[in-house]
């Protein structure tokens, strides 16, 4: 018997990185898991590697941006057995000196960040409640923290979205949902390539931290799985860190990036 069997739990951005190692992690204690994401190739080819490994899962195509397929996602996971949690991990970024980043770029940037993480809570909470409660994880990062050159719009939408998990939290918890969030530190996924593949900015992160290395997927899904199972009943509207402590140090130095974006 898993913890979380005959439970189902809703990804976000669940078709690789930290959604897709999150959803490994929930399934391997029992949790039916829908996968939701824009591409449906990149769906199906995440939720095959979690089947190879016996898992319950299911894909649905769905923008966060997107009121109407947000409510379809949540639908479809309620379709799948009881809906009691959600993986709010979507995110996208942009990069641009602060004076050069374009209307464009600023909008797309907090439309998937802050109000395609809103939609899901927003639609996910009346399943959440009508199934006795349940728990919301939000994927942050250290740049709610600390300052990046040349990512003002992640920056300030993971600020946000920091806040929005407060707000849930305290609003929703008389109803038995908690809302929490995680703040990685810099991880290998596709989001984050050019500063992982950037020696001297890859570096200067490493210096940051007192751990010194790079952290996993793995090294989230597990405080994902923390954070949505019993074990933190007691725990709501907070935001941990898994950096390598980098959040007691400075942010990253980002100048090598200036001639590319500047140029």
């Amino acid at each position: 018997m898993g913890v979380f069997d005959g439970q189902v739990a809703l990804i976000t951005g669940g078709g690789s990185g930290i959604g897709l190692a999150s959803a490994r992690r929930l399934a391997a204690d029992g949790a039916t898991v829908v996968l939701a994401g824009r591409s449906a190739e990149r769906l199906e080819a995440g939720a095959a590697s979690l089947r190879d490994d016996g898992a319950d899962v299911r894909t649905v195509t769905c923008d966060v941006t997107d009121e109407s397929s947000v409510h379809a996602a949540c639908a479809a996971a309620a379709d799948a057995g009881r809906f009691t949690m959600v993986v709010a991990n979507a995110g996208t970024g942009a990069g641009a000196p602060f004076h050069l980043t374009s209307l464009d770029d600023w909008n797309a940037v907090l439309a998937t960040n802050v109000t395609g993480a809103f939609l899901t809570m927003k639609h996910a909470v009346p399943h959440l409640a009508a199934n006795g409660g349940g728990s919301i994880v939000a994927t942050s990062s250290i740049a709610a923290v600390r300052t990046h050159w040349y990512m003002t719009a992640y920056c300030v939408s993971k600020a946000a979205l920091e806040m929005l998990v407060q707000q849930v939290a305290d609003e929703l918890g008389r109803v038995g949902i908690r809302a929490n969030a995680v703040r990685p530190g810099l991880v290998p996924t596709d989001i984050s390539t050019m500063l992982v593949d950037t020696p001297s900015i890859r570096d200067d992160y490493l210096d940051q931290m007192p751990v010194g290395r790079l952290g996993t997927t793995d090294d989230i899904a597990e405080l994902v799985r923390y954070l949505l199972g019993p074990e933190s009943g007691w725990v709501t509207g907070t935001c941990i860190s898994a950096d390598g402590g980098h959040h007691l140090r400075r942010g990253p130095r980002l100048g090598p990036l200036a001639p590319t974006l500047e140029g």
